[in-house]
């Protein structure tokens, strides 16, 4: 059993930066490949980074590559993201999301078992 919890969202304007974090709870010594997702309103949630359990490869989404970068520090059970260079796009609940390694696919939200229950991002021109 896996428990993530997402922090650090909020308001920022345009260009800004914002690090999100996800804490990671949970009852074995596995651990997992990580992703974080956003969903806007009145869209599908869309992957934007991942990284695999090993921290040694790590996936972007093409519209924020060279903008975020997603990061794990296993001695603390945290995953983060650091957003920088952000635009309104960018505002939507992000989502912290683990599975057991290998994922199916790094890029589906579908691949993911434990799931947290977001952070919102809201980004002001």
């Amino acid at each position: 059993q896996v428990q993530l919890v997402e922090s650090g969202g909020g308001l920022v304007q345009a260009g800004g930066s914002l690090r999100l974090s996800c804490a990671v709870s949970r009852r074995t010594a596995t651990t997992y490949d990580m992703g974080w997702f956003r969903q806007a309103p009145g869209k599908e949630r869309e992957f934007v980074a991942a990284i695999s359990w090993s921290g040694s490869r790590t996936y972007y989404a093409d519209s924020v590559k060279g903008r975020f970068t997603i990061s794990r520090d296993d001695a603390k059970d945290t995953v983060y993201l650091q957003m920088n260079s952000l635009n309104p796009e960018d505002t939507a609940v992000y989502f912290c999301a683990a599975d057991r390694p290998p994922v199916e696919s790094y890029y589906s939200a579908r691949a993911y078992d434990y799931w947290g229950r977001g952070t919102q991002v809201t980004v002001s021109s």
